[in-house]
């Protein structure tokens, strides 16, 4: 059989018009006619096979150089990746799932009920010996009297504040390991990618063990961050944006990947009308660093100025015209952080109430932000930092040497 099924194509001569022999070719053939005719035939025959042989070994070229090399390689690996997405959660729930816990922050002691308790959840990272180690919020477990972590199964197991930091808004807890069966493998969200299939598991609601999905919305997403919730922004946070439902009582719980690997900490989304799928966890990778040292020390250690201020400009919270008259600024002085009260480190340098900063070192201050995030980016303590600030309209400078801070509220 040739290449083509066609009947044109195939050699016979078996149709008019296309190889049919004339009156006068078979009149000269004679009585030899039937012998050419045979070996005419034998011919054909013989042409086909040869031709059948060349299309198969073509054709079995063409699939070793072209075929089995993606079949054997990359395609092979594409087409394992490229199974079914929502089977890849199915198992990627199941992998994650059993080290997400509930956490119930009972702020009475001895109020042992959910309905008069705080919801949250947590991620089991760690067992060592007879204990085992939460991730969670700082805010999921401020103001706790006594501490719960729910396993999957409804185990109730007693949690102890390791280590928790409001800055970061991570804490650890650590629980008898006795019952716990398993713990997170641990992801790197540096490699997350604009559009990566995540999970979020947690305990929205008090509903335990509640999986959502969605897409990473974008990787490294920078959000202002009021840390006494009085609506000034005087932190900055870097958090994985995921339109994956998150909802309270998610707080502390895991964001995964389609491997099941821990790549976030679930913590909060934007609450408002018309708002929707647009929820914030931090980064795992920043969230070990913090972890490691919650467990060496218990705190993160940071420089400590000692001073409360307001924002010279703030949109969110300005100031009143005759507030900032009794400054006694120049005309030219438009930003910078009013001291509303000096302690430690800055009190002992002379720093003083409605004195105006300007500057640290040869760094222009221009918000509180902008003040945290030069002590804690650039500086450590012990070391000293020259403060560039106005009093009653005049430009000074002191230095100061800076202290730790004391505790993570201040």
């Amino acid at each position: 059989m040739s290449l083509f099924d066609d009947e044109y194509y195939r050699g016979s001569g078996s149709r008019k018009g296309f190889s049919e022999q004339s009156p006068r070719r078979r009149g000269r053939s004679g009585g030899n006619g039937y012998g050419r005719g045979t070996r005419g035939a034998a011919s054909a025959f013989l042409g086909a096979v040869i031709g059948s042989l060349l299309t198969v070994l073509l054709l079995g070229g063409i699939f070793a150089a072209f075929v089995l090399p993606r079949i054997g390689g990359t395609s092979l690996a594409s087409a394992s990746a490229s199974t079914d997405p929502y089977d890849r959660i199915v198992q990627a729930a199941a992998s994650a799932r059993p080290a997400v816990v509930s956490i119930v922050n009972h702020r009475t002691a001895g109020e042992l009920t959910l309905e008069s308790a705080a919801l949250g959840s947590g991620v089991v990272f760690e067992k060592q010996g007879s204990k085992a180690y939460i991730i969670t919020n700082h805010h999921v477990v401020a103001d706790a009297e006594e501490l719960e972590a729910v396993l999957i199964d409804g185990t109730r197991l007693k949690a102890k504040v390791i280590g928790s930091d409001m800055i970061t808004d991570v804490a650890v807890l650590e629980v008898d390991a006795k019952k716990v069966r398993s713990v997170a493998e641990i992801g790197n969200s540096d490699q997350l990618d604009l559009g990566e299939t995540v999970i979020a598991l947690g305990n929205p609601l008090g509903l335990g063990d509640t999986l959502t999905s969605g897409i990473v919305s974008y990787p490294k997403r920078i959000m202002p961050v009021s840390l006494n919730e009085d609506g000034v922004y005087d932190w900055e946070q870097q958090v994985i944006q995921t339109d994956a439902a998150i909802n309270e009582g998610n707080s502390g719980g895991a964001l995964v990947d389609l491997d099941g690997r821990l790549i976030g900490i679930n913590t909060m989304k934007i609450a408002s009308t018309g708002v929707e799928g647009i929820g914030f966890a931090i980064p795992i990778n920043q969230v070990m660093t913090t972890v490691d040292e919650l467990q060496s020390s218990g705190r993160i250690s940071r420089p400590y100025l000692g001073v409360y201020s307001l924002d010279l400009s703030n949109p969110y919270s300005p100031m009143a015209e005759d507030q900032v008259d009794k400054l006694k600024l120049p005309s030219s002085v438009e930003k910078g952080v009013v001291v509303l009260e000096s302690l430690g480190p800055a009190k002992e340098a002379g720093i003083k109430l409605n004195d105006v900063i300007v500057g640290f070192d040869n760094q222009s201050i221009d918000s509180t932000l902008m003040l945290r995030k030069y002590l804690y980016g650039y500086k450590k303590i012990g070391e000293k930092m020259t403060i560039s600030y106005y009093r009653d309209g005049k430009k000074q400078k002191a230095t100061v040497t800076l202290g730790e801070r004391p505790e993570a509220g201040q």
